[in-house]
């Protein structure tokens, strides 16, 4: 069993969350986790490769050893942890401690008790412009947002699938999560649908995966199923009804919806989606929803809830 924090230690783990986000977002771009690959090394070599200062640097790894992330195994040698693994170019961890060490976190800190969104009057475009303005930043960012699509997929290969089902992919991204299912359900076929700048890897389309580009504002294509992953929670709700209207749209009568979103909980556990939710307001003046406020938010479109769970929400054509 852990050892309880004690009041103290939990006031001081939260008052230096900005500092924690901006150290862990600078290692992960400078790569110190991929140059400890082999093993142990001294910082002034890490240094000398990166551009960094030896001691800013040292002072960084040193500060998220305590943590966890990293660990000195003598003064000024470094090695990996199994929090820092998390961290190499070829993974996920790499580009959310990116973002959250950077623009989310200089968003985060304009936020007042207004609670108005903060990115527009910060940066003087919305978040979605400044990424398509930025080719290097978007490509992150689908990357990002791929991040555990197994667990994804292993959710949705649940669902009960009919043979030749046509899946739509709304706002897609690259593709990685629509591939994924395919790979475990060969009875179906799928689109991927997203705005054309979206950063994809061509060669994973064929036969029963296509890319389709628009915006799911406009139209979406014709399917038997509509998967919405971490879609919603990025518009209010009257974005996200327009959104769902645009999919009734073009969706036959039998049609349905996969929601693959949280759903907050109540009471004091601890849940990611509750700090994220605070982003959410920050970055978007959005929200990641709680049960009835996913009905409310289903209620005033044309699709009725069948299932409402964490990770999950199944809705079908009224």
């Amino acid at each position: 069993m852990s050892e309880e924090r004690s009041a103290e230690t939990i006031l001081w783990d939260l008052t230096r969350g900005g500092l924690t986000a901006r150290v862990l977002g600078l290692v992960a771009e400078l790569g110190i986790a991929d140059a400890l690959a082999e093993g142990p090394r001294q910082v002034d070599e890490l240094a000398r490769e990166s551009g960094a200062s030896p001691d800013m640097l040292h002072r960084s790894l040193r500060a998220l050893a305590s943590d966890g992330v990293f660990a000195e195994d003598e003064p000024g040698v470094f090695r990996n942890t199994e929090a820092s693994e998390l961290l190499r170019r070829e993974g996920d961890w790499q580009e959310f401690a990116h973002f959250f060490g950077g623009i989310w976190l200089r968003t985060a800190a304009e936020l007042d008790p207004t609670g108005e969104p903060t990115f527009e009057r910060t940066f003087g475009t919305d978040f979605w412009s400044w990424l398509s303005e930025r080719p290097s930043e978007r490509a992150a960012f689908d990357r990002a947002m791929a991040a555990g699509r197994d667990r994804s997929v292993d959710r949705l290969e649940q669902v009960e699938w009919r043979d030749g089902e046509t899946v739509v992919d709304v706002g897609g991204g690259n593709g990685a999560l629509l591939l994924g299912l395919l790979r475990r359900r060969p009875e179906l076929r799928g689109i991927v649908f997203d705005l054309p700048e979206t950063d994809r890897h061509e060669e994973a389309f064929g036969d029963r995966l296509e890319f389709v580009a628009g915006s799911f504002f406009d139209r979406v294509p014709v399917g038997d199923t509509y998967i919405l992953s971490a879609i919603l929670h990025n518009w209010d709700d009257e974005s996200a009804r327009k959104i769902l209207e645009t999919v009734r749209a073009s969706a036959p009568p039998d049609a349905r919806v996969l929601i693959h979103e949280t759903v907050i909980q109540p009471g004091n556990e601890q849940g990611g989606s509750k700090w994220l939710d605070v982003l959410m307001l920050a970055l978007l003046g959005s929200r990641e929803r709680d049960e009835a406020q996913w009905r409310e938010l289903l209620e005033g479109t044309a699709f009725e809830p069948v299932s409402i769970e964490d990770g999950l929400i199944q809705a079908r054509c009224r």
